[in-house]
């Protein structure tokens, strides 16, 4: 088996990417590897943008800073555990920003969380998940959070 040194986690801050990120930081403290912490950043303004309303720099500046903080707050955490963790705020599409980041860092794996949806729910939201293990430049790690 090859050395894990580097981790991608990819976060959306839901529960799902909490248990994500508790699984990547108990494997780098294993392993003695890095956290690299990803956030896909966008814009909650699609019904603004249909009627090319424009949007503020200020606007954006402001929800980019807000995505930031966010991830800084996460970050924290596993450094609070003892594990080296770098962020990245990047744009959307998601799947494709987590695969360009993992290949541009050489991560060893990355780390996602899945809602595990199907039927319909799949159909319409599709899965970031699924395309970063079709896609990914590496090894994925799947980890869905405990229901109920």
């Amino acid at each position: 088996m090859t050395p894990v040194r580097t981790l991608l986690v990819a976060t959306d801050f839901s529960d799902c990417s909490a248990a994500a990120l508790a699984a990547a930081a108990a494997l780098a403290k294993t392993f003695g590897a890095e956290v690299h912490l990803l956030h896909a950043f966008e814009l909650p303004v699609p019904r603004v943008m249909a009627y090319e309303v424009p949007v503020s720099h200020l606007y954006i500046q402001q929800a980019r800073d807000a995505a930031a903080a966010r991830l800084r707050e996460e970050a924290d955490r596993v450094a609070a555990a003892g594990v080296p963790v770098h962020t990245h705020l990047e744009e959307v599409p998601a799947a494709t920003s987590i695969v360009r980041v993992a290949a541009e860092m050489g991560c060893d794996w990355i780390v996602v969380g899945t809602r595990g949806r199907t039927g319909l729910q799949h159909i319409l939201l599709g899965s970031v998940a699924e395309r970063v293990v079709r896609l990914a430049p590496c090894s994925v790690l799947t980890v869905k959070a405990a229901t109920g």
